[in-house]
C-alpha cells in the first residue's frame, strides 16, 4: 500500500463511536511506527481533515464540512435526488431515505424524517452492509456477478442470516426474483422495528449507484399499505436517474469500486 493510501486510512478510524484518536492509539491500531503516524497526521493537521483536541488527541477537522458542502451541491444523486426523496415522503406520509453504493457498504445521503419516524433511522453520512434490508438488497440485487461474487465470498454468513440464501445459486435466484419486481421490501431484517422498501438508482448506463426507499414501524398497522407504495417508489427512483442520466455531472460509478 502506499504510503498516502496508508495516510488516508487513518481516517476511517473516525467514526460516532470512536470520534477522538490519539496519535499512539492510531499507531497500534494502523500498526504503524510512531514516527511514520506523527507524520502522516501532521500532513492531515495541515490539510484541514484533522483537528486536535486539548488533551492532544484528534478529532475530525473542518475541511471535512466544508467538502459536505460541496458535495451537496456537485453530487448528482444528491442534488437530483434530494427534492424528489422530499416530495415522495410529502405525498405518502412515510419517512424517505436516500443512499448510495460505497465500496462494500452503503451510505446514507437524505433523509427525510416524518414526526412518527422509527428511531435509529439511518441518517446522512451512515454507512451500513451492503446486505439485509430493501434499501440494501435492491443494489445486492443490480451488481454485476464479479462483484455480486467479492460480496458473497466476505459476507456469506450475513447473506445467509438474511435468508437471501447459503449457497451462490440460491443467492443468484433470491436476487433474481428481486430484480424482476424491481422493489424490495424487509420488516426489521437490519435493523429491529424498522420495514423499508426501496427501489434502485442508475447512471446513463445502467449500472447501479444506490437507492431510493421508504421507512416505518414493523409495528405500523398499515403495512400491507406500506408495501402497496412500491410503484410511487419505483417512479420516484426512475426520475432520479434519468436526471443523473441528464447531469452535467454524470455519475460513471459508484465512489469506490467493490474489491
Amino acid at each position: 500500500m502506499a504510503s498516502q493510501d496508508k495516510m488516508l486510512t487513518l481516517l476511517d478510524a473516525f467514526s460516532v463511536d470512536t470520534p477522538v484518536w490519539s496519535a499512539d492509539e492510531l499507531a497500534a491500531r494502523l500498526e504503524l511506527p510512531p514516527s511514520t503516524c506523527y507524520r502522516y497526521l501532521k500532513s492531515l493537521h495541515q490539510a484541514g481533515l484533522l483537528a486536535r483536541v486539548g488533551s492532544g488527541s484528534y478529532v475530525v477537522g473542518p475541511r471535512v464540512l466544508a467538502l459536505d458542502r460541496v458535495s451537496r451541491v456537485s453530487d448528482p444523486v444528491y442534488s437530483v435526488g434530494s427534492t424528489v426523496v422530499a416530495a415522495l415522503s410529502k405525498r405518502t406520509g412515510y419517512s424517505a431515505l436516500l443512499s448510495v453504493l460505497y465500496s462494500d457498504s452503503v451510505m446514507c445521503v437524505q433523509q427525510v424524517a416524518t414526526e412518527d419516524a422509527p428511531p435509529d433511522l439511518f441518517g446522512r453520512g451512515q454507512q451500513r452492509p451492503l446486505v439485509a434490508g430493501a434499501t440494501a438488497n435492491i443494489i445486492l440485487a443490480h451488481l454485476p456477478p464479479h462483484q455480486l461474487r467479492s460480496v458473497f465470498a466476505k459476507q456469506g454468513e450475513r447473506i445467509a442470516a438474511a435468508g437471501l440464501g447459503e449457497d451462490w445459486d440460491t443467492l443468484r435466484a433470491r436476487l433474481a426474483e428481486i430484480r424482476a419486481q424491481g422493489w424490495s421490501f424487509s420488516a426489521g431484517e437490519f435493523r429491529a422495528g424498522i420495514a423499508g422498501l426501496a427501489a434502485p438508482l442508475f447512471n446513463k448506463d445502467g449500472e447501479v449507484l444506490g437507492s431510493i426507499a421508504l421507512a416505518t414501524s414493523t409495528q405500523s398497522t398499515r403495512l400491507k399499505d406500506f408495501q402497496a407504495l412500491a410503484p410511487a417508489v419505483m417512479k420516484a427512483a426512475a426520475e432520479i436517474s434519468r436526471g443523473i442520466a441528464e447531469s452535467s455531472d454524470v455519475v460513471d460509478l459508484p465512489a469506490r469500486a467493490l474489491g
